[in-house]
């Protein structure tokens, strides 16, 4: 079993940046594929990015794919997601999430493991 704690979240302005960090509890932190999410007000949950055990693939939403890089330090039991050229739609609560199966999946079922959450504002 894992814990993830989420980080990083805030309020910036169109265009600024933010980086999002989630540490995980357990040793076994490099034998899961690492996922962010995000849920907007009254939207569903969505795929952001996700990252394999090794960090050597990665994949991301359209919506996100050359602002955004997810990455990994299994030494230090921590995901990231550096968001660059932020916009507005961007705001929401961003997840973490983990899989145990390996899977570099996009879908929020695969994931097994989930965050609390952090909240990230955009302002126009």
């Amino acid at each position: 079993q894992v814990q993830l704690v989420e980080s990083g979240g805030g309020l910036v302005q169109a265009g600024g940046s933010l980086r999002l960090s989630c540490a995980a509890s357990g040793r076994t932190f490099s034998s899961y594929t690492m996922g962010w999410f995000r849920q907007a007000p009254g939207k569903e949950r969505e795929f952001v990015a996700a990252i394999s055990r090794s960090g050597a693939s990665t994949y991301y939403a359209d919506s996100v794919k050359g602002r955004f890089t997810i990455s990994r330090d299994n030494a230090k039991n921590t995901v990231y997601l550096q968001m660059n050229s932020l916009k507005p739609e961007d705001t929401a609560v961003y997840y973490c999430a983990a899989d145990s199966r390996g899977w570099l999946s996009g879908s929020a079922s695969s994931y097994d493991y989930w965050g609390q959450g952090t909240q990230v504002t955009v302002s126009s």
